[in-house]
């Protein structure tokens, strides 16, 4: 796919057609998508190092590029209080309200351990920050800083909230902003091939499902495809019958509804290749809106495409605490959409209400379990 910023639009008309789409309701990702650039593209080309003051005055957007120090951004987040953290993919948004905290990193992987900011964080695929204020004339500015990978896709954003310190935000970006910098993003190509997995006769099918039998811990599980040269979807298809199960690809909504029902406190993970965002505690709220299956609660929402769903998996890993049941859903990529487990601290026995109802996905749904409108199959 061409690179339209460098190669068709020039810097102000892309920005007033980004400005336009965004006044039509578009999301900023989808705006961007609309002018076949990627969103940390069109976000950069309102830096305000390179906008004279007519040109800033006019944007929808003032963007200050930040420097690379992505765990001290984190860190002084907590003095900007409670925040919403939003982390996405293709096919599934992902927000929590709250205030980052207990953030390290070891290497290029870190970690915020708040009791409502959890995140895991693959900073090998961090590659641009940004502070962001929009201009709305309606909603007034809002602010948020946004951390992109080396082809603007974003893999973590932080919205302010009503009862943020704007105060201490600013003294943060102002700490970390370098707007002489000029980020090189790579253009988006969406017809690059994609890596295929080794065909299933060279996996060692006998020696995976052993080594899957000696796990003590879940974490272990990215060890094992390594080792053994398997995708996440194709170690589940071997695995079929004995650690996993299909679902039907209605099951999440089947999870979500009685888990709120019953009150059954569950963790939702969800992200993409720079960071993974999880969820713990009770749901209450489900709503579907056409193809999106939405919890909606005061401190977390969840923004799902049912229809994105191409497999669903009830998924059994080995502890020593005992048996651990994820269910995991993928597209017709086999990307890793979301996952969801039952509430669970290390060295804790999972719930057994969570593992009955998880494996209870794998049959047909009680009649409060199923969407408004769902018929059985004849």
């Amino acid at each position: 796919m061409p690179n339209l910023l460098t190669n068709t639009l020039s810097r102000p008309h892309l920005r007033a057609q980004f400005a336009s789409l965004r006044a039509q309701g578009l999301r900023s990702r989808d705006a961007a998508a609309r002018l076949h650039i990627s969103e940390g593209e069109a976000l950069l080309a309102h830096a305000v190092g390179p906008m004279n003051l007519k040109e800033e005055a006019d944007s929808r957007y003032s963007v200050t590029v930040l420097d690379d120090d992505w765990v001290g951004l984190l860190r002084g987040l907590e003095g900007v209080g409670p925040v919403m953290a939003l982390t996405r993919n293709d096919h599934v948004v992902h927000e929590k309200i709250g205030t980052y905290r207990h953030v390290s990193a070891q290497g290029h992987v870190g970690l915020v351990l708040g009791p409502e900011i959890d995140l895991r964080l693959f900073l090998a695929h961090w590659h641009m920050g940004l502070h962001v204020v929009e201009h709305d004339p309606q909603q007034g500015d809002t602010q948020s800083l946004q951390f992109f990978d080396a082809w603007g896709r974003a893999v973590h954003k932080v919205h302010a909230r009503p009862h943020s310190d704007l105060q201490a935000l600013e003294t943060l970006v102002q700490q970390h902003a370098r707007p002489q910098l000029t980020p090189v993003l790579r253009p988006l190509d969406d017809t690059a091939p994609r890596a295929q997995p080794r065909p299933d006769a060279q996996i060692d099918r006998q020696g995976l499902g052993e080594a899957w039998q000696a796990m003590q811990d879940t974490h272990e599980f990215f060890d094992l495809l390594r080792r053994f040269g398997a995708e996440r979807q194709q170690a589940l298809r071997l695995m079929e019958g004995t650690f996993t199960h299909r679902t039907p690809l209605v099951a999440v909504e089947w999870l979500l509804r009685r888990a709120a029902r019953e009150g059954l406190p569950i963790m939702v993970f969800a992200g993409n290749a720079g960071c993974l965002q999880i969820h713990t505690g009770a749901i209450e709220r489900i709503e579907t809106m056409g193809p999106w299956l939405n919890v909606l609660d005061a401190g977390f929402n969840l923004h799902l495409r049912s229809d994105a769903i191409h497999e669903s998996w009830l998924v059994t890993k080995p502890t020593a605490d005992g048996e651990v049941t994820s269910i995991e859903v993928f597209d017709d990529r086999g990307d890793l959409i979301c996952m969801f487990f039952g509430e669970r601290k290390p060295g804790q026995p999972e719930l057994p209400a969570w593992r009955t109802l998880a494996h209870s996905l794998t049959q047909a749904p009680t009649p409060a379990d199923r969407p408004a409108g769902h018929r059985e199959a004849a």
